[in-house]
């Protein structure tokens, strides 16, 4: 057996605070509720992936994931780790979906065999570290009052573009980017996103316009999912360019936007896609189509969003990056991994692998099963 094979398995229920609710149109978040996965190499390869599952988009939970994890490491174990597309595929042989959980394996993963190739996971992949990642910041659902407060104190941190959630009345949302607006000025930076929230094509088209006048870069999936098929007439009569977030999940998601013109950006997140393989698809598709990308991500801690910032540095149509959610939280439990410096700009690792681990102090407390 080679001494990639994977030897052990661990998988850890990480559980953090946020410093306050993180509210978007599909409710409010209160807590990090999150999975770690831990594989081990029988020559003593170290692997780690993380998972941030999220009900109402990929419709798995920490305890789902927990218990789906328990399905895939009998079947990983014994198997060599350097095995990228064979490993996603057994996991996808013993159950569809669960893209979350999957994707904490997948980076797992990557991350040995990176490690085992002596690179960080962006040049494994085929990236380069050259250019400088910076972070947008985003502005949680509220009153008016309290956005702008929050848009100008992000400001004056210094974060390079501001990102907004919406999903409301037509009134309430002109509101909101009004006051946020006459907060910040017209010059900087400001995206949207709408969480499905504005639901049918005709809502969204009458929000999108009236909110043409504040100079938007872009909005995320104004309405719902399902509706995909409609997002291209909104894409059409819309003064703001549309970007596909929960609409795109995978590379077959990809491709059908891609071929029905239904947007002109789409969001890659590592929890939708099932990890790196499935990512890197989407991002070849989008370059090819000549589309913006964004890669942003769930509420992952610093390791899950360090894997999706090596993601970023691996295809030229990769723009915007959406990685601000660590900040939000009340303790950090990650070694390594990128930092964020002033501007928004992160320092990403240079060593071979992830290069970022969970403090093992954390993972001593957390819930707990092995293989």
């Amino acid at each position: 057996m080679p001494g990639t094979t994977i030897h052990a398995i661990s998988i850890y229920k990480l559980l953090v605070p946020l410093r306050e609710p993180f509210v978007i149109s599909l409710g409010p978040l209160l807590a990090v509720q999150n999975v770690v996965v831990v594989l081990r190499t029988a020559d003593g390869h170290v692997g780690y992936g993380e998972c941030s599952p999220f009900l109402t988009i990929n419709g798995e939970s920490v305890d789902t994931c927990f218990v789906v994890g328990q399905y895939f490491a009998p079947a990983l174990k014994g198997r060599d780790a350097l095995d990228l597309a064979g490993c996603l595929a057994e996991m996808d042989r013993i159950i569809y979906g669960n893209s979350s959980i999957k994707s904490a394996f997948d980076i797992a993963l990557h991350d040995i065999a990176a490690q085992h190739a002596g690179l960080p996971i962006y040049a494994f992949l085929g990236g380069k570290l050259d250019k400088t990642l910076t972070t947008d910041m985003t502005v949680s659902l509220g009153p008016p009052a309290k956005m702008q407060a929050d848009a100008m104190r992000f400001q004056q941190e210094g974060f390079p573009a501001i990102k907004v959630k919406l999903g409301g009345t037509l009134e309430d949302d002109v509101a909101r980017i009004r006051a946020i607006r006459d907060g910040i000025g017209l010059a900087h930076p400001l995206r949207v996103d709408a969480n499905q929230g504005w639901q049918t094509a005709d809502n969204a088209i009458a929000v999108l316009q009236a909110l043409g006048e504040f100079n938007i870069e872009h909005c995320e999936e104004p309405i719902l999912r399902q509706h995909f098929m409609e997002l291209s007439r909104v894409s059409a009569a819309s003064p703001i360019p549309i970007m596909a977030d929960e609409s795109c999940g995978d590379e077959h998601d990809a491709a059908r936007l891609i071929q029905l013109q239904a947007c002109q950006l789409l969001n890659i997140k590592l929890g939708k896609s099932s990890g790196f393989h499935r990512a890197q698809k989407i991002a070849r598709l989008a370059e090819a189509a000549g589309l913006t990308l964004q890669v942003g991500g769930f509420l992952e801690s610093r390791l899950g969003m360090t894997a999706a910032a090596h993601l970023a540095l691996t295809n030229p149509a990769i723009h915007h990056c959406d990685f601000d959610t660590p900040l939000m939280f009340t303790d950090d439990p990650v070694l390594g991994g990128f930092c964020y410096q002033p501007g928004g700009v992160l320092a990403m690792p240079t060593a071979p692998g992830l290069g970022a681990t969970i403090d093992e102090a954390w993972l001593r407390r957390a819930e707990q099963v092995h293989f």
